[in-house]
């Protein structure tokens, strides 16, 4: 039993967030889900935790790196982190409702 919860506590750690913009609405038309992920994440990881926390079967997983954009404040410059992205594709009549829990 101890071994299930640690396997949880890892994926919660890959999987930190669902992605909602216009283009990741767009990308659900065809089984996509965008989450961000952490920076270290590999695909398999990905893939594994999108599957033990969604109950979803995954075809394909590509990822991108956001790089942080340089602002201003103040005055001063600072440099945004950079974050991973990952879109999860997903099985012929699979789907993930990330609205679930809201409200």
């Amino acid at each position: 039993m101890a071994k299930k919860q640690a396997t949880d506590a890892r994926h919660y750690d890959v999987i930190l967030a669902p992605h909602i913009t216009e283009k990741a609405t767009l990308l659900s038309e065809n089984n996509a889900v965008v989450f961000k992920v952490a920076n270290d994440a590999t695909k398999p990881q990905i893939k594994d935790a999108v599957e033990a926390l969604f109950d979803v079967k995954v075809t394909g997983v590509n990822t991108i790196v956001m790089k942080g954009k340089t602002k201003r404040w103040r005055g001063k410059p600072y440099k945004r982190s950079d974050q991973k992205k990952a879109i999860v594709t997903l099985a012929e009549g699979q789907s993930i409702d990330i609205t679930e829990g809201v409200g």
